[in-house]
């Protein structure tokens, strides 16, 4: 089945996450995607958190639906085969810090004359311009200064990081949308290939609601506030009887009378006070306690399955051993299965999101070590004699 990318040629010269996941995401959806590894290291994400047989889970996961080579850009042949790459691509991703490409000779003056259609996704730091450019970057540090580890954590705890590197994923969102809109512009004869200038800090920032208003006319500072969500009630982590957590959001004017009189708080379900969210929030910690008192003599099952007969949002807190047992991912093809090379068979996500008449697809994991420097990609890319002298 041909994926909506189907034509699309992308270029990877990345690492690690940003650069990598956004040039994942427009494969799996059919772009022919290139990376680009640097010669006998390759990708540093080969040897990140859990291996198999010396090579990274999350590189197999990363790496899918590409073809890798190593081209050692420090070479002038090497430049020169990027150079060859980008004429005949659709976009280039990167997640350098700004300027080096233009230190190898490879910066967007130079691409763009050799391919006026190129679209160019530049993702750093803090973007390709002001006073922070040049500062080194990871995902963690956009996390910092974008704004969402000041708000998460417990209310009278330090800054806390979420589990995942969120900062990098938002960064690589942002740059496929970029992609896709300067893509579009290009296909449509509106114009030429443009720079696509993506920033971690700016990522996580464009995320963060409305906290700039706030701070700005009312001098308000959102703070950590745990499982809650501020201003909005009742929303909140609650305990259970067999020491789970239930998530559970009656926020809305209907829902909250539900889950009052589920809860056999009539009272409160029928208090004007508490008719509207504005009410309601003034209120969050007397209703959070009036819930947990309900929550705290039921068993996690009980909890969930009466909230759902009384239609009110809710959701248990899900460790990886919770997702791979739910049979709604296993309907929604969210758990793939996967070989890996040496015939192992592993799980995989699947793909997000689901596109009714051209869905994206797994057409292969990422290669180990060997394979993906031997890999060589279309003669129309790059000529078969060249690749072989710099994949040495």
């Amino acid at each position: 089945m041909s994926g909506p990318l189907q034509g699309i040629r992308v270029v990877e010269i990345g690492t690690l996450i940003a650069a990598p996941f956004a040039a994942r995401l427009m494969a799996e959806f059919g772009a022919d995607v290139i990376k680009i590894e640097a010669p006998n290291t390759g990708d540093p994400l080969r040897k990140w958190r859990k291996l198999h047989e010396g090579t990274s889970l999350w590189w197999y996961l990363q790496s899918r639906n590409k073809k890798s080579i190593c081209v050692n850009l420090k070479s002038t042949d090497g430049v020169e085969i990027v150079k060859r790459l980008a004429a005949d691509a659709d976009v280039v991703i990167e997640n350098l810090r700004p300027g080096a490409l233009e230190k190898l000779g490879l910066g967007w003056d130079v691409l763009h004359a050799i391919n006026p259609k190129l679209t160019m996704v530049r993702i750093s730091g803090y973007g390709q311009s002001g006073p922070y450019r040049d500062r080194p970057g990871f995902g963690a540090i956009g996390e910092a200064m974008g704004g969402i580890r000041y708000t998460t954590g417990e209310v009278d705890g330090a800054p806390a990081r979420v589990g995942v590197s969120l900062g990098d994923s938002l960064a690589s969102l942002h740059g496929v949308i970029g992609a896709l809109m300067s893509l579009l512009r290009v296909k449509t004869g509106q114009g030429e290939g443009q720079v696509v200038d993506v920033s971690l800090v700016e990522s996580v920032f464009n995320m963060m609601e409305s906290l700039v208003p706030e701070y700005d006319l009312l001098g308000h500072v959102r703070e950590r506030s745990g499982g809650a969500l501020p201003g909005i009630a009742p929303s909140n982590t609650y305990r259970t009887e067999d020491e789970g957590y239930v998530v559970i959001a009656g926020n809305s004017d209907p829902i909250f009378k539900r889950l009052m009189q589920l809860i056999g708080r009539a009272d409160l379900a029928d208090d004007p006070t508490l008719a509207h969210n504005d009410g309601r929030a003034k209120h969050s910690a007397m209703l959070d306690q009036a819930i947990t008192a309900w929550t705290s003599c039921h068993t996690t099952e009980d909890v969930l399955a009466a909230l759902e007969r009384a239609e009110v949002p809710a959701g248990r807190i899900y460790s990886v051993a919770d997702i791979v047992a739910d049979p709604h991912y296993q309907a929604r093809d969210m758990l793939l299965p996967a070989q890996l090379p040496g015939g192992a068979t592993v799980k995989m996500p699947g793909i997000v999101p689901k596109l009714s008449d051209t869905p994206g697809e797994v057409r292969w994991q990422g290669a180990g070590a060997r394979r993906a420097y031997r890999q060589r990609p279309d003669s129309t890319w790059i000529q078969q004699r060249r690749y072989r002298a710099l994949a040495r």
